[in-house]
């Protein structure tokens, strides 16, 4: 009564020719209409020499290559590929089953290069939302109208998505980019997730309403120092107005960008350590700004 039988069979390495051997008798009983190799993308280029191996005694169907959410770039998939001629099946992002990818190669391709997978990132996004509540949404956060609930719902999401740097790490941040330039932990969604489901009803519907008082019955409530409430309000705060500005400027546009996806708000700009700091303006880079407009300034005048 089953669709699909799956034999899993123990690891081994290929200098076990006892074990290698027992692989070749399941083959022969078993009859399998495919042979996967999983094989682990942080022993590098010693993972060719495995798949090599196992392709002459096996001859499998494919491989799917793990541990892609640690530092492995993946490099390996396409030394597999030119060594086997096999194709790469699966790749795994995580322990856990829904983190089991299709095999795309112009995403991993990007991932090597290090400019991100913004293919994954939407296929990812497009799993875990509903497109018209995300459409509505976008359209609320643009009139500058969203609430602690809609930015509960905007959190909910991204844990469903994975981990903050797996996210991170689809966006084309430039090789090296995310580890040099961007600090990330996922505990940050914990406190800020803990400090909002602390608040009442109301006060998450009406933020305006949060005095200090609040903030002290908030911060107790959610194990969090008054700081940190105070500096969550405060992010929420500029980014509400920041994005009412855009939707002001946008007038009638904004449908047209809600539909596109692109009134989402910035979540990571609300965590703390979630973005890349910017630098402030030196003296020496003011004083070359001042010259700068003078210097236009006596164009102008020489040109009149």
């Amino acid at each position: 009564g089953c669709d699909v039988v799956i034999f899993d069979t123990a690891g081994r390495t290929i200098v076990d020719d006892a074990l290698m051997q027992e692989l070749e008798d399941i083959k022969l009983a078993a009859r399998p209409e495919n042979i996967l190799l999983v094989v682990d993308a942080m022993i590098g280029q010693e993972s060719v020499n495995i798949a090599k191996e196992f392709d002459r005694r096996l001859d499998m169907t494919g491989f799917i290559l793990t541990k892609l959410d640690g530092d492995a770039r993946g490099g390996a998939a396409l030394s597999i590929k030119e060594v086997t001629n096999k194709p790469i099946k699966f790749i795994g992002m995580g322990e856990t089953l829904d983190r089991l990818e299709e095999f795309r190669p112009d995403g991993l391709a990007s991932r090597i290069l290090g400019y991100g997978d913004i293919v994954g990132l939407v296929k990812d996004f497009e799993n875990v939302v509903d497109e018209k509540r995300a459409e509505e949404e976008a359209e609320k956060i643009l009139k500058g109208d969203f609430t602690f609930n809609d930015f509960l719902n905007q959190l909910k999401i991204i844990k469903r998505m994975g981990p903050l740097t797996d996210i991170l790490e689809k966006l084309p941040l430039g090789a090296g980019g995310l580890q040099q330039d961007i600090k990330v932990d996922d505990r940050e969604l914990v406190w800020v997730e803990a400090i909002i489901m602390s608040m009442t009803p109301y006060e998450r519907n009406h933020p305006d309403c949060l005095d200090d008082s609040r903030i002290n019955r908030i911060a107790a409530g959610s194990g969090q120092p008054k700081s940190k409430v105070m500096e969550l309000i405060q992010r929420f705060s500029s980014m509400r107005s920041i994005m009412k500005g855009l939707g002001k400027g946008l007038g009638g546009k904004k449908k047209a960008l809600a539909k596109m996806g692109m009134g989402d708000m910035d979540v990571t700009g609300l965590l703390g350590g979630a973005v890349p700091k910017q630098r402030k303006p030196s003296l020496v880079d003011l004083k070359k700004k001042k010259s700068k407009r003078k210097m236009a300034k006596k164009a102008r005048k020489k040109n009149r």
